[in-house]
């Protein structure tokens, strides 16, 4: 029971700290926390430890756990790390069967596009994420899943800070999930064909696109 209480908290948190509801550089109330959730302090305790080990939050002696900054100087680090882990999973993932995994990919597109209709950025979001946590599963290495996954917490705490109130209701952000839906079905096409020069090279320009957006912002 109490793990299960402990994964609750940790998902609850978590998410909260991905959409910026926790900010960077805020101080956790351990307590407050575990009253929102409606559990008791020790599995919210151990929730915070695990989302330590994934660099969201960090434990600072007379503060407490407090959420992990984002600077310019770690956001080169985060987009340094997604492009060597993805291109990575992309050497791997050639080399697999993924058919079972192509419709779940699509199915990830499928609601991305009906969040571009509905102009729902939580949709939009999420069916990102869904998205490339399935590209990850294609290398069909756990390590490499993991690690993804880590990367991609940080990512998308850069999407809500970049792109939540700025753009999402702007031409500008519509035609950049356009081409986010494009490029997505490319490398669903790409996985299929086993076409791992234009997979990459595809990849490479998805990871630019969002990362030239993610430093605008930082920068203006």
């Amino acid at each position: 029971m109490k793990n299960r209480l402990a994964d609750q908290a940790y998902e609850i948190i978590q998410r909260q700290i991905i959409s910026l509801e926790l900010a960077p550089g805020q101080q956790i109330d351990e307590k407050q926390l575990a009253e929102l959730i409606g559990i008791g302090r020790t599995p919210v305790r151990e929730a915070l430890l695990k989302l330590t080990s994934e660099y969201l939050v960090e434990s600072q002696p007379q503060k407490g756990f407090v959420v992990t900054h984002l600077t310019f100087q770690n956001t080169k680090s985060i987009f340094e790390a997604l492009r060597i882990l993805e291109m990575g999973i992309a050497e791997l993932a050639v080399q697999q069967e993924l058919s079972d995994t192509f419709a779940l990919m699509q199915g990830a597109c499928d609601q991305f596009e009906s969040a571009m209709a509905g102009n729902d950025f939580m949709r939009l979001f999420w069916a990102n994420h869904h998205f490339h946590l399935h590209f990850a599963g294609c290398s069909k290495n756990d390590y490499l899943i993991r690690a993804l996954k880590a990367v991609r917490n940080e990512v998308n705490r850069l999407t809500f800070l970049s792109f939540n109130s700025r753009f999402s209701d702007t031409d500008d952000f519509r035609r950049y999930n356009q081409s986010v839906l494009h490029e997505h079905s490319q490398l669903i096409d790409y996985l299929r064909k086993k076409d791992i020069d234009n997979l990459k090279k595809t990849l490479d320009m998805h990871i630019q696109g969002f990362q030239q957006r993610v430093v605008a912002y930082l920068t203006s």
